[in-house]
């Protein structure tokens, strides 16, 4: 039997899909940037995916009713947001919302649909970089089963990260941090609502729903400015083994692309990019340090 690919979204079959890209909207998730349970600007994309040659019958008949009218999706998600400012009810966190986008998707499809997938951008949520996401794909739930008894796995993306770092092998290089612009995308493992409950996100927190993206990237931020590299490679790795430090085993894998503009003339930029499961972040560590022993480093 295969392996579960824990650094993909679940699989979904190549058949027929109706979508939604960028829904705009308005709505307090959280809280923002600067900590305050704000609204912020959200955008939300949905895509059904039918069952198998399901659109064919439109394709034929070129009427809008024998498909699923992406129009009235876009009116159920503006309904849920609606609601939820109606009545004074801020979401907890990014998702929640997914939950409630996916619940809507799957009642307005019925059982045309087979998974439904939501892409929600938070372009102001993180401090220094030009965009946050949560993808999360939901197969269509057994029955008796409810979208909301589990979390999904999900891929939370953390998108040009600047990230001022003292790197380079060059004399020049060690005057002065340079600018190194940095992606990091975490894979969390499927789990079920108690489970998602019991994990903590971050050291300092014992019980959360969701892990804290604002709060490991502004750790990751404020320990990077105690470190200095002489290579991308170097840098690349232990930002890795210290995402895993400040997040809980709901976060299965994480990927870091650091990239230089500045150290090739003639090229936009240069740059590394590593993935790697937690275990194997595990592993690497304890052979460098087994190493260094080895050499008589303290």
């Amino acid at each position: 039997m295969a392996s579960t690919n824990i650094l993909t979204q679940p699989e979904v079959p190549a058949t027929d899909v109706v979508f939604l890209d960028s829904i705009q909207f308005t709505t307090a998730i959280g809280s923002d940037c600067w900590r305050r349970p704000k609204p912020q600007s959200v955008l939300a994309s949905v895509y059904l995916y039918l069952q198998s040659s399901f659109l064919d019958s439109c394709g034929i008949s070129d009427d809008v009713k024998d498909s699923v009218h992406y129009g009235h999706l876009a009116k159920a998600v503006s309904a849920i947001v609606g609601e939820r400012e109606r009545t004074k009810k801020p979401y907890a966190g990014v998702h929640a919302l997914v939950q409630d986008v996916t619940q809507a998707a799957f009642e307005l499809a019925e059982e045309r649909a087979v998974a439904v997938r939501v892409v929600v951008d938070l372009p102001k949520q993180i401090l220094l970089a030009s965009g946050f996401s949560v993808d999360v794909t939901t197969p269509r739930a057994k029955a008796g089963e409810s979208v909301q008894a589990s979390f999904p796995s999900a891929t939370i993306c953390v998108k040009d990260l600047v990230l001022p770092v003292l790197i380079g092998v060059n004399p020049p290089e060690r005057l002065a941090r340079q600018r190194v612009v940095t992606n990091i995308t975490f894979y969390e493992r499927a789990c079920t609502t108690s489970e998602s409950t019991a994990i903590p996100t971050v050291s300092t927190q014992s019980q959360a729903s969701e892990v804290d993206y604002t709060t490991i990237v502004q750790l990751l931020y404020e320990w990077i400015n105690s470190t200095s590299y002489l290579t991308l490679e170097k840098l690349v790795l232990e930002l890795v083994r210290a995402c895993f430090r400040v997040t809980s085993p709901q976060v299965d894998a994480v990927t870091v692309r650091c990239e230089k503009p500045s150290a090739i003339s003639f090229a936009h930029v240069s740059g590394i990019q590593m993935t790697r499961r937690r275990e194997e972040a595990s592993y690497v560590g304890r052979v460098l340090l087994e190493s260094r022993l080895r050499r008589g480093y303290r």
